[in-house]
């Protein structure tokens, strides 16, 4: 009898042992934290002083919107006034502050009717290499018109938690 004792002694242990392993290895339920903790505000106001050579001219702009990196889903509405005509275009660039960059994706499809005041809203999926130089400030916003077809105005994005 001593060895079943011995036996049941060591089969108790062993049981509470994989349960406090099973209970401590068990995730917390947090994806409600995750998602908000992963969400980011977008905003940048625009010049011509910002451009890569430097634009005079009255325009500006700026940009608001949401960045999910769960999704890796940016959306983004720009808004612009002041420039020398309609936007022929517009795009996000990577690349630092007072450095020329080079387009992520594609342009921006603007629309017709269009004028020197307006406004632009979009959605685009980004990569992990995309996220990455994103939330780090490498990416910046521009807008070209007929005038100034190289781009009018720029401005670096800020993503903030």
């Amino acid at each position: 009898m001593r060895k079943s004792t011995v036996f049941s002694r060591r089969l108790t242990i062993l049981a509470s042992l994989a349960c406090t392993l099973l209970v401590s290895s068990c995730d917390k339920d947090d994806d409600d934290d995750n998602n908000t903790n992963q969400m980011y505000t977008l905003s940048g106001n625009a010049s011509g002083n910002q451009m890569v050579p430097s634009v005079s001219g009255t325009g500006t702009g700026t940009i608001s919107g949401s960045y999910n990196a769960n999704t890796n889903t940016l959306n983004y509405t720009t808004n612009w006034t002041g420039l020398t005509g309609a936007p022929t275009g517009g795009g996000f660039y990577a690349g630092n502050s007072g450095q020329a960059g080079t387009l992520v994706g594609s342009n921006w499809t603007m629309g017709s009717n269009l004028t020197s005041t307006g406004t632009h809203s979009g959605q685009m999926t980004l990569t992990d290499a995309q996220e990455t130089q994103f939330l780090n400030g490498g990416w910046y916003y521009s807008m070209r018109t007929a005038a100034n077809t190289g781009g009018e105005i720029r401005g670096q994005i800020t993503a903030t938690r």
